[in-house]
Parts: structure tokens; C-alpha cells; sequence
């Protein structure tokens, strides 16, 4: 039986996470392999996987704070907001000023109201928007909101073509579950009057798990290496080492009693070091939301 805990890919472009997800099955010879948190085939970059008993941990870890390095190109709008897409309006952008795309971007930081892209899984009357989209239909998308912690313009590089110019700017993106970076390019270029939309993509980090924990496939396939179920819910979530009276009520899915680490899923620890769950405090105790061993 394969070991339980977390995997950190390097995702290549043009890979879907389900794809990422398969190969990991092989290699990890474990059907019991899930993502946490789509990648769109263009991106690349951190993609967390849990393995056996951390598939539970997946739907937690899905609603950290997540990082993006990204390329918007102004100038032209596409179907997709992204550059997989059909081409849509140009407009050429070279009245575009510094000055205003770094507006732009300040304008587009903080908690927004935001619009999923029309190619996206949110569904609307049960169906998903993409299916929608691939038909001809557009769909009525409600806004939803979504925070941006910091959207750092780092780059701008003008394109010039027979049509005109483009303007290139590169970003760095920290943002909450949920936020659409396709949707901000496209935002962004229709506050500045050109359209645009997102060119490259690249995250580099999802809650604890950065670049530096992350591994190719091909490196996974010389060598599977993958941070140990205890580790990767200490390294996610604050930690509280229980007793053994404690850890006994926790693997029977009863209550204990709450401490101060607020509101989140908290790690629990039986005193040997073993991860027994996830917890989160109530307003009078504590209860288990995630039994990694039970009684």
C-alpha cells in the first residue's frame, strides 16, 4: 500500500491536472491519488496532490492563499481570456501608459467582485459554463468575491505588429481560492479601453507549498518523493499536541475541549507524533472534521 501524504508537482503546459493525476496514479501505484486545485492546461507550475489518507486533506488545502507569476498582453480580447482562445477585438494599445496599468492593477487589488471566465467549471442550472461555451451559448455568470492580496506589476514590454502595438505586462499575483487570473487579465484590459487577456501562466506556490518542494514528473519517476501525511498537515495548519484522553475522543469523532488557534482546521497529534485528524473550534469545543485514524 502506497504511503499517505502530499505530493508537490511541477506541472508541464499543455498537461490537464487530471492527466498530472493519472500519472501520478502509476507511479505512486495507488488509485487513491487527488488534486487540490485546478491548473488550466497553459499553466504550469505548483500542483498539489494528496495520496491515500491525504485526499483528505485536498478540499481543505484548496482554500489557502495561492501565488502567481503571469503574463497579460493588451490589446487584444480572446473567448477564453486567455491565449488557447479565439481572437476577439483588437484595439491598439499603445496610449497605454505605465502609469495607467499599474492604476489598473491597484484598482484590481483587495476584495473584489469578479466574474468567472465564460470557459470555466462554475455551472449555472447544472451545467458547467465550458460545456456552455463550447455549444455557442454565453451564459450568465454572477460575480463573486474574491480577494487579491497583491497584484505587483513587475514588467511592461511593448509588441508593436502591422495592426499596432500590444502592451506585455508581467505580474505577480497573491490571491484566495476562487480568483480567476484569466479574469483579471480581461478586467484589466477592459478598465484600460484596449481588451486583454492572459498569455502565460506559472503558480508558484499554494498555501505552504511553494516551487522549492515542487518536483517535474520525470523527477517523480526517477525518484517519487512526497512529504509524509504528519508533515504536510503541520506544515498547512497550526498544530496542537492532544492527550491521550484527547486523542482517544477524537478517533471516536467526539468533542474536546477548544483552544485559541481560531476559527481554521487545526492539526491534531496524538503524543507519540502520529496525525489523528483535523479539527475546528466551535464556539464551546472542538470537533473533529477530518479523521485521518479512527478508533
Amino acid at each position: 500500500m502506497a504511503e499517505s501524504g502530499v505530493v508537490v508537482v511541477d506541472k508541464p503546459a499543455d498537461w490537464t491536472s487530471h492527466d498530472v493525476v493519472a500519472k501520478t496514479r502509476g507511479l505512486a501505484r495507488t488509485r487513491r491519488v487527488g488534486h487540490a486545485g485546478t491548473l488550466d492546461p497553459m499553466a504550469t507550475g505548483v500542483l498539489v496532490l494528496g495520496i491515500e489518507k491525504g485526499t483528505k486533506l485536498l478540499g481543505h488545502l484548496t482554500l489557502t492563499e495561492k501565488v502567481y507569476e503571469t503574463t497579460i498582453r493588451l490589446g487584444l480580447t480572446t473567448n477564453t481570456d486567455d491565449a488557447e482562445g479565439e481572437h476577439g477585438d483588437r484595439v491598439d494599445a499603445s496610449g497605454v501608459t505605465e502609469e495607467a496599468v499599474r492604476g489598473a492593477a491597484a484598482r484590481l487589488t483587495g476584495t473584489i467582485q469578479q466574474v468567472p471566465p465564460q470557459v470555466s467549471a462554475i455551472k449555472v442550472d447544472g451545467k458547467r459554463a465550458y460545456k456552455s461555451a463550447r455549444e455557442g451559448k454565453e451564459v450568465a455568470l454572477k460575480s463573486r468575491a474574491v480577494t487579491v492580496g497583491e497584484f505587483a506589476v513587475t514588467g511592461i514590454r511593448r509588441v508593436s505588429d502591422t495592426d499596432g502595438e500590444f502592451v506585455d505586462v508581467d505580474a505577480s499575483v497573491t490571491c484566495s481560492s476562487g480568483t480567476y487570473i484569466r479574469s483579471l487579465a480581461r478586467d484589466m484590459g477592459a478598465d484600460l479601453g484596449v481588451g486583454g487577456h492572459l498569455t502565460a501562466l506559472r503558480r508558484t506556490r499554494v498555501g505552504p507549498y511553494d516551487l522549492s518542494r515542487a518536483r517535474t514528473l520525470d523527477q517523480l519517476a526517477q525518484e517519487f518523493a512526497q512529504v509524509p501525511l504528519a508533515e504536510a498537515v503541520a506544515a498547512a495548519f497550526p498544530a496542537r499536541v492532544l492527550t491521550e484522553e484527547e486523542t482517544g475522543r477524537i478517533r471516536h469523532g467526539n468533542r474536546i475541549t477548544p483552544d485559541t488557534s481560531g476559527s481554521g482546521p487545526v492539526g491534531l497529534f496524538a503524543p507519540d507524533g502520529r496525525v489523528v485528524a483535523l479539527g475546528e473550534n466551535r464556539r464551546d469545543h472542538m470537533k473533529p472534521v477530518v479523521v485521518f485514524e479512527p478508533a
